[in-house]
């Protein structure tokens, strides 16, 4: 049985001479049309320029629908679902993440909530080799500057209280090159290096969140092998559909990257792999359950009662990317050619710049505000968020660029950052020039708005 593909008996179900709900097969186009993408998304609020799916991705209907199938599955026979149906599901999800991924090994890919899940196993275990001694104390871990703060909260929680040094790579931007941001990273391990301890773990965004930047990981990587890091754990929360993602080329140990940003997944899902090794043995999902000690994967399939629905559609959302021409590759490269074209025309209407290079931008791009505004601060980057959704039907994340000499006059002191999907026009992008337009010719600074 395909279970991804039931449906309820009043869109096509039918059962079997016991009595059991048997799916059918959902005929699926070759290519998906116009107008079939707009129906998949035409929950969204018609309202709003979307340009930030890069916060909480988005699901198409068809998904939304596989989804509450799996959770009606669970409802209607729970015990049948969890003894005979679950286990079975999730081992699915995870073969097709191995394959997306091109692991060696289904059982390097456990499943869990989000990418900070992720990030707590592998931080934990780093956590307990410090307080148990395996580690010493001052020993180091290094994660750039730009890390998540939930990921850095993680570094705090379990690595700083245990006796770690943490050393934070101090990147630039605006970026011009990966060469920039090599040279910083060797600088930070020579300093976790230094009077005769050592650098145990690595943590590595691939796309930094904000500002956001394609991080050249495999290349760091490496050089963390050629320096003796113990671990490297690559946070790529935004990989997975916006970026190449393939283990045996990016070599890291841990690789984790959320489902429900750029690949389609109704929240929350997330994967996080474990190259097979010695530490493998050592991790465990931070919500102890019945299944502790039998592997992560199994724990993170089991951690208590609660909705699995969204860990069991992966096969689903896969059979839907590949209605796209190109696949989950073929979106990837047209997000990207997209939002670049739309990042210049920004830029270009309001006389500011990109970022970053082209080629460090994924289907995330920033683009500089004019200075007109005002951003002198990250309370006003909420402010002016808020604004631009409530006055503009704009919704976009905004950055502040802390002024390198401490002169804000005419520097550039906002970045926003724009997404493209594919449920995106280019109407969106207008809306947003216009807004930011509109507030330029009336004068207006952030100053003006109330605090929130």
């Amino acid at each position: 049985m395909d279970p991804h593909h039931e449906d309820l008996k009043e869109n096509g179900e039918s059962n079997d001479e016991n009595n059991n709900h048997v799916c059918k097969k959902i005929k699926i186009s070759p290519l998906i049309s116009d107008s079939e993408i707009r129906d998949e998304f035409s929950h969204h609020d018609p309202g709003v320029a979307r340009i930030n799916n890069g916060s909480f991705g988005s699901c198409p209907a068809s998904i939304i629908a596989a989804n509450k199938q799996w959770l009606l599955r669970f409802l209607r026979q729970p015990d049948d679902f969890f003894f005979n149906q679950l286990r079975k599901g999730i081992l699915e999800s995870r073969s097709v993440i191995k394959n997306l991924i091109n692991a060696d090994d289904v059982e390097e890919v456990s499943i869990v909530d989000n990418a900070t899940t992720a990030a707590a196993i592998v931080l934990q275990q780093i956590g307990w080799a410090f307080a148990e001694g395996r580690f010493q104390k001052g020993d180091a871990v290094v994660m750039l500057h730009y890390a998540y703060g939930a990921v850095k909260k993680s570094i705090q929680a379990y690595v700083y209280r245990s006796g770690g040094y943490v050393i934070e790579v101090q990147l630039p931007f605006p970026v011009d090159s990966n060469e920039e941001i090599i040279a910083e990273f060797r600088k930070a391990l020579e300093k976790g290096k230094s009077n005769g301890k050592k650098v145990r773990l690595a943590v590595i965004d691939h796309i930094t969140s904000m500002p956001s930047v394609i991080i050249p990981v495999k290349e760091l990587v490496k050089i963390c092998r050629e320096e003796g890091v113990d671990q490297v754990f690559v946070d790529a929360a935004h990989a997975i559909g916006n970026v190449e993602v393939d283990m045996k080329e990016i070599g890291a140990d841990f690789y984790t990257s959320n489902l429900h940003k750029w690949f389609f997944c109704p929240p929350s899902v997330a994967f996080l792999y474990c190259r097979n090794s010695s530490e493998l043995s050592d991790l465990h999902h931070p919500v102890v359950s019945h299944e502790y000690g039998n592997g992560l994967a199994i724990e993170s399939a089991w951690i208590g009662t609660r909705d699995y629905s969204s860990q069991l559609v992966v096969p689903s959302v896969l059979d839907f990317v590949n209605r796209f021409e190109g696949g989950i590759e073929g979106i990837r490269k047209r997000n990207h050619d997209v939002v670049v074209e739309m990042g210049e025309m920004l830029a270009k209407s309001w006389g500011t710049n990109l970022g970053s290079p082209p080629d460090m931008c994924s289907s995330m791009v920033m683009v500089g505000l004019p200075a007109s505004l005002g951003i002198s601060s990250e309370a006003d980057t909420f402010k002016l968020r808020t604004h631009l959704r409530e006055s503009f039907g704009v919704e976009v994340p905004i950055y502040f660029k802390t002024p390198t000499d401490g002169n804000k006059d005419g520097c550039i002191t906002g970045y926003a950052r724009i997404s493209h999907q594919i449920y995106n026009t280019v109407d969106d992008y207008y809306k947003f020039r216009d807004a930011i337009n509109q507030l330029v010719q009336e004068s207006f600074n952030c100053m003006m708005l109330l605090p929130n």
